[in-house]
């Protein structure tokens, strides 16, 4: 007998399958058990007595949370006054004739059974491999899982290829101090912050290309926003007329995850009691200090002739936007140019401030890109500039070097547009494994972490 799933079971009425999954919970009444079985579709309710079956029965007394089990038996409708309309199995019900235990588990270290896992963060990771069972917390890695599926396949369809960027690099790409060295070999070397050379690299071949990448941050951070691992979803892009082509194609790109999330995820937002970000047609976006100066007007608070904008800025302009546009994003554009990395395009009308820009959503940055410096002459002045060494940069100087027409990217980080989504409180929820100052996996001591 072929396994059908949780969620197929209501197409098998008043017909014998066999499913395999966890059980999630069980429940004893009188003479009948009740178990909820969890596979990778979802949850089905099994119903045991002993008039059906003694031998299921009996190997049902024994289950405990966790169990993995196969029950094979006949699908029958709910009684209407039971039927579960949160379930897709909700109408139908196994009666089991067969219960044969897979693997045993001990008592659980905290209750997984109720609709909200119900612990503090710490202790929510520390046990990670059992919470990710909860179908609320595997909730969160559904969403995540189609972000960054339709961020691939958006870009596949309009025409990006996919390459996979290094980890390791000979060369700091986004400037300061905040990366992970490392002794390769008896060279010096470090955890790639992003893909951006590679990527630029590699558009010279491709024209539009895209990676989906671990980039690593050594900050010293505890904040909510913050990991020291992430996810980039990058994307870079040639031929362009402006900046703006790459906000437009940015755009595009969330607008369309947005769909497909709405799409498919609907179960997953109903759970978190959310709902999607507004993308009007238009995102509204405006420069640097014309947002500084929204602010100022809007609360008296002065941010003006700031570099950028502080998560206090961040979310005071995105409630400004939303009440002058109903748009939960805006663009941000044209920062100083002195303060970001050296492959940023300067505004050839005002050389002091730059064509990069930032997307924000609901008071936090989702996506930062821009146009970049594709002549290679300007390049170079760049690199003393930034007193930058160009022999660790020598692979992508000669990509420059040889016809590279005007270009720019963007990237998007799924861990933060995940936490925005579900509003989850802590980047931590929404990462898988979180990496930061006091994790890799377990807990981090004083002395481990020194």
């Amino acid at each position: 007998m072929s396994r059908v799933l949780a969620t197929d079971a209501k197409d098998f009425v008043e017909k014998e399958i066999s499913i395999k999954g966890w059980v999630r919970l069980r429940r004893d009444h009188g003479k009948l058990i009740f178990l909820d079985i969890r596979d990778r579709s979802g949850i089905i309710q099994v119903v045991v007595n002993p008039q059906v079956s003694q031998s299921a029965y009996k190997n049902a007394q024994a289950l405990g949370v966790e169990y993995a089990v196969e029950i094979k038996g006949r699908v029958n409708k709910r009684p209407e006054n039971s039927i579960n309309k949160d379930l897709e199995s909700g109408r139908v019900e196994l009666e089991a004739t067969e219960i044969k235990i897979l693997a045993k588990a001990p008592v659980l270290p905290f209750d997984m059974g109720g609709e909200d896992l119900k612990l503090e963060l710490p202790t929510l990771l520390d046990h990670r491999g059992l919470t990710l069972r909860h179908p609320k917390i595997a909730a969160i890695f559904k969403v995540q899982a189609v972000i960054i599926d339709e961020f691939r396949n958006y870009l596949k369809r309009e025409g990006f290829v996919e390459f996979q960027a290094p980890s390791i690099a000979p060369a700091v790409a986004e400037g300061g101090a905040a990366v992970f060295e490392v002794d390769y070999f008896g060279n010096k070397a470090y955890l790639s912050q992003s893909p951006q050379l590679y990527k630029q690299i590699v558009m010279s071949a491709f024209e539009r290309v895209f990676s989906v990448n671990k980039v690593f941050r050594a900050e010293p951070s505890v904040t909510t926003r913050h990991l020291t691992e992430v996810v980039s979803l990058d994307a870079e892009m040639a031929f362009i007329e402006s900046w703006e082509d790459v906000k437009d194609m940015a755009q595009s790109t969330v607008r369309t995850i947005l769909k497909r999330l709405e799409k498919e995820c609907a179960k997953e937002l109903k759970m978190y009691k959310v709902e999607l970000p507004k993308m009007i047609e238009k995102t509204p976006y405006l420069s640097l200090r014309d947002a500084q100066e929204k602010i100022f007007k809007h609360s008296g608070r002065d941010a003006r002739g700031e570099k950028d904008l502080n998560p206090q800025d961040e979310r005071e302009i995105c409630e400004i936007i939303k009440k002058e546009t109903g748009s939960d994003f805006v663009f941000i554009y044209g920062y100083p140019t002195k303060e970001k990395p050296f492959y940023v395009y300067p505004n050839p009308d005002n050389p002091e401030y730059n064509e990069g820009m930032d997307l924000l959503c609901k008071g936090l940055e989702w996506a930062s890109g821009g146009r970049r410096v594709n002549d290679y002459d300007q390049l170079m002045e760049h690199v003393k500039k930034w007193k930058l060494n160009p022999a660790k940069i020598k692979l992508f100087l000669e990509t420059f070097k040889y016809g590279i027409p005007p270009e720019g990217g963007f990237a998007l980080g799924a861990e933060r547009m995940t936490m925005q989504i579900l509003e989850l409180s802590n980047v931590r929820e929404a990462s898988i494994f979180p990496r930061d100052i006091e994790r890799i996996d377990e807990r981090l001591t004083s002395k481990k972490r020194s």
